[in-house]
C-alpha cells in the first residue's frame, strides 16, 4: 500500500505540481488550501507525512503545526516545508526538511524517501 501525503499550500498551480511529482513517484496524496481545512483532511485521511507552507490565508503553516503536533495521533507525523519564505527560522524547527520555493522536485521526493521510506 503506497504511502500516503497531505499537501497543504494556499496556490493551486503549486499543489497541482507537488500532487504530480508525489503521485507520480508511488505516492498517494490528499491536499488542503490553509491550514484550516488541512486539520480536516488530516484527521479523515492520516497521511504519513505532511508537505506544509508556511504563507497561507486563514491559518499559516506554523499554527496549524503547533495544533496538529498537539494531539497524540499526528505529533510523529514528519513535515516538510516547502516555502517562498526566505528565512528558515520562520519555519518549523521539527520539520524533517526545508525546501525553498521554487524547488527541485527530485529533492522533494528524495526528502520523502528519507522521512518515510520508498512507496
Amino acid at each position: 500500500m503506497a504511502k500516503k501525503i497531505l499537501v497543504v499550500d494556499d496556490d493551486p498551480v503549486v499543489v497541482r505540481y507537488v500532487v504530480q511529482v508525489l503521485e507520480d513517484s508511488g505516492y498517494e496524496t490528499c491536499t488542503a488550501s490553509d491550514g484550516m481545512a488541512a486539520y480536516e483532511v488530516l484527521e479523515k485521511e492520516k497521511p504519513d507525512l505532511i508537505s506544509l507552507d508556511l504563507e497561507m490565508p486563514e491559518e499559516w503553516g506554523t499554527r496549524f503545526y503547533r495544533r496538529f503536533s498537539k494531539d497524540p495521533n499526528f505529533k510523529d507525523t514528519p513535515v516538510i516545508v516547502l516555502s517562498g519564505l526566505a528565512s528558515r527560522h520562520l519555519s518549523i524547527k521539527k520539520a524533517v526538511a526545508f525546501l525553498s520555493k521554487p524547488f527541485d522536485p527530485e529533492k522533494l521526493v528524495a526528502e520523502v524517501k528519507k522521512a518515510i521510506g520508498e512507496p
